[in-house]
């Protein structure tokens, strides 16, 4: 029978089918300091991990961005120090290949996975942080594993599952000037609801997302967490192979044809089924940002606030109420009348360098008015910024640029919007204070960020661009 991209990836893993659950063989582990759980739990049974070579671990989440040669001295919380401590510990008791703080490959784990060639299309790939989602833009089955889960899958190299529906949605037409992956998300989030993708697996499809560079594509997998998805996948092709091709990790040489070979038989079969379908058009979907304090409260930047009463879901109409007390916002005030006091580029969903390249051309030339910093989600994706010159703009332009870490996205190191303050970031969650006590998070994607960060207000790109 016809069956889809995930199913192929599930069925190759399948060790053991109790019906109700499923062991699965995990291929590929990614580890952040928080794994130190999991590690301690370990030693505790007297147990090691059985693959080292098939795990990769990252200093991202606890590390600071700013003076880092420092070391852990300019570690400030005790805590925070204690688990990058034992990060370098428990990567050398077990023979893990680690990108410690100070390490030249050192990044977000998200981010140095697919930059290593490390996620590759059809494995099935698990790491302790929710936005494991990101690595199925290359075609992989990724998922987010807590302390437990994790140490079963590095002690054992498997994980009891139970299998999730299929949700494909289907973006078709093209996108306009100034429209990117992050506006794309965020619409479907919107349409569908944080809620929305709950117990599936999403597959992207269409001409939209064939169309749409990798930096866009691991986007959208990112954030599919955000609707409540186990995983979001896209389909691999030609964009995939060459953006993996002569990655460190990366099959060579004759290994590499037959995995090409294997990898092109991955992609959805004509007439398979799905649990659920779901179809936006691309050709309608503006730049997008949020109003709210969820995803999914997500709007045109040419739309107004909403008014909560315009919500014929008694539980929608409540949170909207509650989310426009603590956002400060009156329905029916323009969405480009909103202030903002602080920008932030970077993190596992829009810190790579095309990220880094869209903001820097709306800031070339140009004076921000309003403080704000540039984390690269990488060092290698810092060093290539700085080839390229990029660092330079977004410092004329007045923004810091700093280190590669997670710390502006969760309000660590010092890394915070003060209270009352309103940001304009390209980080995944808003919730309330999300990005520093009584801070107010607007979603956008890095360019948006960037006019927002010129004007003082949020803007449409397209008017500083020319519609480009």
């Amino acid at each position: 029978m016809p069956q889809t991209l995930f199913e192929k990836i599930w069925s190759q893993h399948v060790i053991v089918d109790k019906g109700t659950e499923t062991l699965l063989y995990i291929d590929r582990n990614l580890i952040h300091e928080g794994a130190f759980h999991a590690f301690g739990a370990l030693a505790k049974e007297g147990r090691k991990v059985r693959k080292p070579r098939q795990s990769l671990a990252t200093a991202d989440h606890y590390v600071p961005t700013r003076d880092r040669e420092k070391g852990l001295a300019n570690v400030v919380d005790a805590d925070a120090r204690e688990m990058i401590r034992l990060f370098d510990v428990n990567g050398a008791e077990h023979g893990i290949r680690c990108f410690g703080m100070n390490d030249p490959q050192q990044g977000i784990v998200h981010v140095i996975g697919p930059e290593t060639g490390f996620t590759q299309p059809g494995i099935t790939l698990t790491c302790g942080d929710s936005h494991t989602s990101t690595h199925g833009a290359l075609g992989a089955y990724a998922f987010g594993v807590g302390a437990s889960q994790l140490k079963q899958a590095l002690a054992t190299q498997c994980l009891w599952q139970k299998k999730p529906k299929t949700l494909r949605i289907t973006v078709d037409g093209k996108l306009g000037a100034g429209v990117t992956g992050k506006d794309v998300i965020l619409a479907i989030i919107a349409k569908i609801g944080t809620a929305g993708g709950t117990g599936h697996v999403i597959e992207y499809a269409g001409s939209v997302f064939r169309a749409m560079p990798m930096e866009g594509r691991l986007t959208v997998c990112n954030m599919s967490i955000e609707a409540g998805a186990r995983s979001g996948m896209i389909a691999p092709d030609d964009v995939t192979y060459q953006y993996l091709a002569g990655r460190e990790y990366a099959p060579k040489g004759a290994q590499w044809d037959a995995a090409l070979a294997m990898w092109r038989a991955l992609p959805t079969d004509d007439g398979a089924t799905f649990d659920r379908e779901v179809s936006l058009d691309g050709n309608a979907i503006e730049p997008t940002l949020t109003w709210g304090t969820t995803p999914e409260e997500a709007l045109p930047v040419s739309a107004v606030v909403p008014d909560p009463a315009s919500f014929s879901d008694a539980n929608r109409r409540a949170h909207a109420e509650s989310a426009l007390r603590y956002m400060d916002l009156k329905p029916g005030t323009q969405l480009t009348d909103i202030k903002i006091d602080r920008v932030f580029i970077g993190t596992c969903t829009n810190g790579r360098i095309d990220d880094l390249r869209a903001a820097a051309a709306v800031l070339k030339g140009r004076k921000v008015t309003v403080q704000g910093w540039v984390s690269p989600g990488s060092t290698l994706v810092k060093r290539e910024a700085e080839a390229e010159g990029l660092h330079r703009i977004f410092e004329e332009a007045g923004l810091e640029w700093r280190a590669s870490g997670c710390s502006g996205c969760a309000a660590m190191n010092g890394d915070s919007v003060p209270a009352g303050m309103r940001s304009a970031s390209t980080s995944n969650r808003n919730f309330e204070g999300r990005q520093g006590k009584g801070a107010r998070t607007h979603l956008m994607s890095p360019a948006m960020v960037a006019a927002a960060a010129i004007t003082g207000r949020v803007t449409d790109v397209r008017t500083l661009t020319g519609g480009r």
